[in-house]
């Protein structure tokens, strides 16, 4: 995964990558004390494994559409949906199509 790492009040360009897709990459966009913004980019059929993180997360789907396991319920994802993942729920996502997405962590004490 890159990382991009802006600096604080920087503005970044998360618009869908479009054609530029294929050759995208996952990145870090930032990392703070309370929070990290990470742009994942997956492609058909690829899966980010069932797990869980100890503070909430938002998943935003840019481009393509995901499927998103909470717990046993399946959810899809379109182009400009969101959707919360409660604190400490496991979950999995898999690419339906290539597919790019921002995913936001509030990140909590251990």
């Amino acid at each position: 995964m890159d990382h991009v790492l802006s600096m604080p009040a920087q503005p970044l360009d998360v618009a869908p990558f479009g054609a530029r897709l294929t050759g995208a990459r996952s990145a870090v966009l930032f990392k703070a004390e309370d929070m990290e913004v990470i742009r994942i980019v997956l492609r058909k059929g690829q899966t980010l494994p069932p797990h869980r993180v100890p503070g909430s997360v938002s998943l935003q789907c840019l481009e393509g559409s995901l499927e998103v396991m909470l717990g046993q319920n399946l959810h899809e994802l379109q182009r400009d949906q969101l959707i919360h993942l409660p604190r400490g729920m496991p979950h999995a996502v898999r690419a339906l199509e290539d597919s790019s997405a921002i995913v936001t962590i509030v990140l909590c004490d251990s």
